[in-house]
């Protein structure tokens, strides 16, 4: 730390697998009283959450390398490196999916915070560079996740809710 800056190097942040993907919590809501979150998402091929909605959260993604595929109920838009998308508070059902053969990197912003309390819930610890599968939920794994989101705000919608 400099005076009052913070600074987070590239070996901080817990880092957690949700479902499939690697989330690394760089600042998270409770250093930042609240205000926002900021999460480093490593997306393998093929990875990335389904259809959800968070009306009173913003969520702002940089893409650092890749390919995302952002679906939202207005269409979709496949973001490549240097893209920046912006899903604003109003709560649209949207969801992302890496759409290429390499793993994809993406900054998150979220404000407030409170999907990294989410991820922290629902994630499991792994080290650097370490993904897990996508976990094979039950009807009451489902019925936990559901009752989680709804904890932080969210919603979650059915996997071909976007089409």
């Amino acid at each position: 730390m400099i005076d009052n800056i913070r600074t987070i190097n590239e070996e901080q942040g817990l880092i957690l697998s949700v479902v499939g993907d690697n989330y690394r919590i760089i600042v998270s809501g409770e250093q930042t009283q609240g205000e926002y979150a900021v999460i480093d998402m490593l997306v393998p091929p093929g990875g990335g959450p389904g259809p959800h909605s968070h009306s009173e959260i913003e969520e702002l993604f940089y893409v650092v390398d890749g390919e995302i595929e952002f679906t939202t109920e207005a269409g979709k838009y496949t973001a490549r490196k240097g893209a920046f998308v912006n899903i604003p508070k109003g709560g649209e059902v949207h969801c992302f999916k890496n759409v290429s053969n390499a793993t994809a990197h993406m900054l998150c912003t979220v404000m407030p915070s409170g999907l990294d309390a989410f991820f922290k819930e629902i994630g499991v610890p792994v080290g650097a560079g370490v993904f897990l599968p996508p976990p094979v939920m039950s009807k009451e794994d489902m019925a936990r996740i559901v009752g989680l989101a709804e904890k932080y705000g969210q919603k979650l919608y059915p996997p071909d809710y976007l089409g």
